[in-house]
């Protein structure tokens, strides 16, 4: 008897650029076939799509989706999310460029903000914003410009202003 063994290659695509279409709804995604070297399109259509879904379920169906999820191994959740948050625009009637500066205000802090009063999930969002805007200026130990245990001294406006809990107390522990 003769047995025949298989072996799965784990066939490797690099993302190289995604974007969407509207009419037929579909996502885009340029790649590259990493084993062969030729860069190719797959065109990924949007079905069960409103205005009313919610884009970041729907980008994350589509990431684990068995036939796109191994050409989507590159592509960041949240790209995706901002796809389908321009393609729900589109189905709202709005123009690219105004669901493009909402994507970009929703993107943003605002300094001004009060964080207290927001629900959780605006929070969460805020809070993915401050860790992604961390981690992007963050600085690591293979960076060029990094440098161990930096002091700082910085100017002083006015005279220094004492606060009650800066105090010594007479009934230390």
């Amino acid at each position: 008897m003769r047995q025949t063994l298989f072996i799965a290659l784990s066939m490797s695509y690099k993302a190289l650029k995604c974007g969407i279409r509207f009419k037929p709804p579909a996502i885009i995604l340029l790649y590259e076939d990493v084993s062969t070297g030729k860069s190719r399109q797959r065109s990924m259509p949007v079905r069960n799509f409103s205005k009313f879904s919610d884009c970041s379920r729907a980008a994350e169906q589509l990431k684990n989706n068995p036939r796109h999820k191994q050409y989507l191994e590159n592509v960041l959740p949240k790209q995706l999310e901002r796809l389908y948050i321009l393609l729900k625009g589109h189905l709202n009637g709005e123009n690219l460029q105004v669901s493009l500066e909402g994507i970009r205000r929703d993107e943003t802090l605002d300094p001004e903000e009060d964080l207290n009063k927001l629900d959780d999930k605006e929070l969460a969002k805020r809070k993915s914003i401050m860790d992604d805007l961390f981690e992007k200026n963050r600085k690591k130990k293979d960076d060029p410009d990094f440098e161990y245990n930096v002091e700082v001294d910085f100017p002083q406006d006015g005279p220094i202003q004492s606060c009650g809990w800066d105090e010594e107390s007479e009934n230390e522990f």
